[in-house]
């Protein structure tokens, strides 16, 4: 994982880890503004030459830590961030129940979008 270099293309919606250049995985997201602000993970993907690395780990633990570091929350709708996250307690605070249905809500107004 060292020759990976993870980073945020908010304009985007993307967390994205790169090596040597091209990017092997991703955590696509939107900011949701509704009842504060919160990063929203809808997908993770990695390459699959590049599978069974740790890369979507890393980058769910990154996508947590750019919350923490902006003072807002993580709203998982991403079913592998979702489990990472209850594998990881300690790094991944549980979301409000309320800031994930509007979550919910907000994504499907904008289907279109992921």
């Amino acid at each position: 994982m060292s020759d990976i270099e993870i980073r945020d293309d908010r304009t985007a919606g993307r967390l994205e880890a790169v090596a040597a250049g091209e990017v092997v995985g991703r955590i696509e997201y939107f900011v949701l503004a509704a009842r504060g602000r919160a990063l929203v993970p809808v997908h993770t993907i990695v390459e699959p030459a590049h599978e069974g690395k740790g890369i979507a780990g890393s980058l769910a633990r990154e996508l947590y830590l750019m919350a923490a570091r902006e003072g807002i929350v993580v709203a998982p709708l991403c079913p592998y961030v979702v489990k990472w996250a209850e594998r990881h307690p300690a790094e991944a605070p549980a979301a409000d129940p309320d800031l994930l249905r509007a979550a919910n809500e907000w994504l499907a107004a904008n289907s279109d979008r992921f």
